[in-house]
């Protein structure tokens, strides 16, 4: 399926957008995918692996009826890397933020379906937070509340130092593959994180610290009680960012009804380049589709 690309502006800096809707429209809605800390968007959402059926969520999902969307956050793939920042989460809604804002322009919905994935997650929740207005629904995977009981997460502050001495942090093939390899070996097969790896190092040879920086020291970033809109939590099932007691704290404040929290067996943390891939696109598609209530009560 071909795709299309968008550039819009954030208060001088430029952003990429990658577009791919089916041919006959989008009757169910529009949807922005978000990326995590390591990575840009197309890699992570638009991904084409030679014999695996479906691999690209952006393919599926359009063929599906949805118009889908993804954008690359500043400092990370084709957007711009100029600012000498460390692109932390905030910035990164700020980011979705200016996203929504010309989606809305060019196909005139102004309610998004909004993935979020890892850091991704906490910046669609945090865009959420702040603009419920522009969120139709909300899907928060491998999303952390406080960081308590996440292992990879108490790993990683042991180098908190380091990424608070400087705003890139260099990636290799090596680290890629590790991303699979931490929580559960086998959860991806090789063939595919081969092709996520070179599809992730043709954009970027290093990365933003920010997202790494606020989730080692500043979590809490999102208050579930100021999330409004209807919202998804998705746990892979040995995903070491995400602590079940953690997230299931954050799950009871969220104060609208239309809420769901689904483990997911067989996955680990990267959902969409796992074998079990297909499941989630199930997943995230039913709550994508679900009718809203007639009876409230």
């Amino acid at each position: 399926m071909n795709g299309t690309e968008h550039w819009t502006d954030k208060s001088g800096t430029r952003l990429f957008l990658w577009r791919k809707t089916a041919p006959q429209g989008a009757p169910h809605g529009t949807v922005l995918f978000v990326h995590g800390s390591s990575m840009a968007s197309q890699p992570t959402f638009d991904l084409q692996v030679p014999g695996r059926p479906d691999s690209s969520a952006m393919d599926w999902f359009a063929a599906r009826g949805f118009d889908t969307w993804c954008l690359d956050n500043e400092g990370y793939g084709r957007s711009d890397k100029k600012r000498p920042i460390n692109f932390d989460i905030s910035n990164g809604a700020d980011d979705l933020a200016a996203a929504s804002d010309y989606i809305s322009s060019e196909t005139k919905n102004t309610k998004l379906l909004v993935y979020g994935i890892s850091s991704g997650a906490l910046k669609a929740a945090l865009f959420a937070e702040r603009h419920p207005e522009h969120v139709a629904r909300l899907a928060l995977d491998a999303f952390v509340w406080t960081g308590a009981g996440s292992p990879t997460l108490a790993e990683r502050k042991k180098r908190l130092p380091e990424f608070m001495a400087k705003n890139r942090r260099p990636i290799d093939r090596a680290f890629v593959q590790s991303i699979f390899a931490r929580d559960h070996p086998g959860t991806a097969d090789d063939a595919t994180v081969s092709a996520f790896a070179d599809a992730v190092l043709a954009l970027d040879d290093s990365v933003p610290t920010g997202t790494y920086v606020d989730m080692c020291s500043k979590l809490p970033l999102v208050d579930p009680a100021r999330i409004s809109v209807p919202t998804i939590l998705m746990r892979g099932q040995w995903d070491g960012i995400a602590g079940v007691d953690d997230l299931i704290e954050f799950f009871k404040r969220l104060p609208n009804p239309d809420k769901q929290f689904c483990v997911m067996p067989g996955i680990s943390h990267a959902s969409f380049q796992q074998k079990n891939y297909l499941m989630v696109y199930h997943i995230l598609h039913a709550f994508f589709s679900q009718p809203d209530p007639v009876y409230r009560g």
